[in-house]
């Protein structure tokens, strides 16, 4: 049912509760999980009786007889019935169900959306792949689920910033360099120990043969970075190398239709002194000491890195700067995360892959520490992460571990080519962060309500059809538009499956909100799954195009609204709503 029409129902509870002398119990309204139980269930009457003394079913007998009696639900509940050992299921008035749809249809792709987090900012960082390679399956599952994640947020009233952080520094560029001039002296006709190589694949080969052939590619400054052609030029391999994955990973993006509105360079925290800063606030705080050569943090002095108190942030302190004068991986990480605080994000979210799990608790301790020393209240557990786990890919049966051109993993532009950017968008997002995934070729290219991107986009097709047969059956005065559905009699909506799917559609709100609040956009995934498998199952039972005008007009004004959900859902998550398949 509709949010408002929730908290009236809480309310005439609540009002109930006051009458037998047990105000302030919380009240708590769920869906029932067996349909015959109702629409909404509640358990009050169980945590109120033990106040009240007395037996839960006198307690839910009491709140019932009120319930009933009271003229403010007289349209909005329709029964209450006693189940269990106190528990009261209530069945909302058809009435009350069917003005969902004039409310879709009055606000069509903002209804869901709310102002609750209007004028705050959220910064999302998602992908940050090293320029070392084409994006792999864990960049591509980031992708999908930030940029839905990113969209639900927005729904909420959030201003989001997208952000991708390049990992343009360090040993790994090194080593990218070091591969491209070994292919480079292999094209020139050179004999190369292929154990020297350290990343394999075509596309090394590829960068090789750009770099001979004196291309041009943008630098992520814009500035162009001409190859020199100059095996020996290892600084101008790197810089050219880096350009030129860079725009790899820009095309395959942009392909799957993700942008982002800022990128920020690793590199650039070691030259603008960022690194340098961090440490330094660290060491003042302190929180750290050095041995054996290296600088530690007292990772196991602090505590409340999660935001909710417990125990410190690790089971043994981490080294900080290395003996040999190179910080280790976290430390970047923490001069990176005060930039964000400083730039105004006071909450954060990071989604990336379940190898960082052992980081988060370090990045949250060097930040509270620097924090410290620099007079900013950092909030406990900031930043926020969404870890997601590993991806497999099924093809034919047998499980598919590699790509021809990245050579020892499969790619984004792989998936995209085999099944289309819609496929590989709801897949990626239609499960939990923290669940592995597979991911089944064959399914995705299936035409069959088991391919639950089909099955969804589907119901959108047929919804289209049916509004194009009405007016061929029936004259255009038959096909009505959104505007036209607003002054429609809704009152025809009484059989099961219709009362179904408008109880369906009114939960639509909650879902984005609970998706933003739980950093869950697969939920939407989930969502929009039900709602097709609510509308096939009304379309199967009821007739839509009628001879019957009233009841042909509520039944396509039921359909209109069904299309503008699946339209908004399919939105946040990055999905085409094709009108024909």
């Amino acid at each position: 049912m509709l949010p408002e029409q929730k908290q009236r129902v809480s309310a005439l509870i609540e009002q109930a509760l006051a009458g037998i002398g047990a105000a302030g119990v919380p009240v708590t309204l769920e869906r029932p999980k067996v349909e015959a139980h109702g629409d909404l269930a509640c358990n009050v009457a169980l945590q109120a009786a033990k106040g009240l003394k007395k037996n839960p079913r006198e307690v839910a007998t009491a709140i019932a007889d009120a319930l009933r009696v009271n003229p403010a639900a007289a349209g909005l509940i329709d029964a209450v019935e006693i189940a269990g050992p106190g528990f009261i299921n209530l069945r909302i008035a058809p009435a009350a169900k069917q003005q969902v749809v004039r409310e879709i249809l009055r606000e069509r792709q903002c209804f869901g959306t709310s102002s609750a987090q209007a004028g705050r900012k959220v910064m999302v960082e998602f992908v940050s792949a090293n320029p070392t390679g084409p994006l792999h399956l864990g960049h591509a599952r980031q992708a999908a689920l930030g940029d839905a994640l990113a969209n639900v947020l927005a729904a909420q009233g959030w201003q989001v910033t997208r952000e991708f952080y390049y990992n343009d520094a360090g040993v790994q560029i090194d080593t990218l360099a070091k591969a491209v001039q070994l292919r480079v002296r292999q094209l020139q006709g050179q004999a190369i120990n292929e154990e020297d190589v350290g990343y394999r694949g075509e596309y090394i080969v590829d960068i090789a043969r750009a770099f001979v052939a004196r291309e041009t590619q943008a630098a992520r400054d814009g500035t162009p970075v001409t190859a020199s052609g100059n095996v020996d030029d290892l600084e101008n391999i790197r810089r050219f190398a880096v350009a030129y994955l860079r725009h790899e990973q820009d095309t395959d993006l942009s392909a799957f239709g993700v942008k982002f509105d800022n990128f920020y360079l690793e590199s650039s925290l070691y030259s603008d002194g960022k690194v340098a800063a961090a440490v330094q606030a660290m060491v003042g705080s302190g929180m750290t000491f050095e041995a054996d050569g290296a600088l530690w943090l007292k990772t196991t002095e602090i505590v409340d890195v999660g935001g909710f108190g417990g125990p410190p942030a690790d089971d043994k302190d981490r080294v900080m700067r290395k003996s040999d004068g190179s910080f280790t991986y976290f430390v970047p990480d923490v001069a990176y995360h005060v930039t964000k605080f400083e730039r105004g994000f006071a909450k954060v979210i990071n989604v990336q892959g379940g190898d960082h799990y052992g980081t988060v608790a370090r990045v949250r301790a060097g930040l509270q520490a620097a924090g410290k020393a620099l007079g900013v209240q950092v909030p406990t557990g900031y930043p926020d992460y969404l870890l997601h786990k590993m991806v497999r890919v099924m093809r034919a049966g047998s499980e598919v571990k590699m790509s021809k051109r990245a050579g020892s993993f499969v790619t984004l532009r792989d998936l995209l080519d085999w099944v289309g950017r819609d496929a590989v968008r709801f897949f990626l997002a239609s499960r939990k962060a923290d669940t592995e995934f597979v991911f089944d070729v064959d399914l995705a290219l299936a035409k069959s309500e088991d391919n639950p991107v089909y099955y969804v986009q589907y119901a959108h097709a047929r919804i289209c059809s049916v509004l194009a047969q009405a007016a061929e059956k029936f004259g255009a005065a038959a096909a009505l538009d959104e505007a036209q559905a607003l002054n429609v009699d809704l009152s025809p909506l009484v059989a099961p499956k219709e009362q179904a799917l408008l109880q369906r559609l009114a939960g639509w709100p909650e879902v984005v909100a609970v998706a933003a609040e739980e950093l869950a956009p697969h939920q939407v995934a989930f969502y929009l799954k039900e709602v097709g498998a609510d509308f096939h199952a009304f379309y199967n039972a009821e007739r839509v195009l009628v001879e019957e005008a009233g009841l042909r007009a509520a039944r396509l004004a039921l359909l209109l609204a069904t299309r503008q959900i699946i339209r908004n859902g399919l939105a946040l998550l990055g999905v085409s709503a094709p009108e024909r398949m």
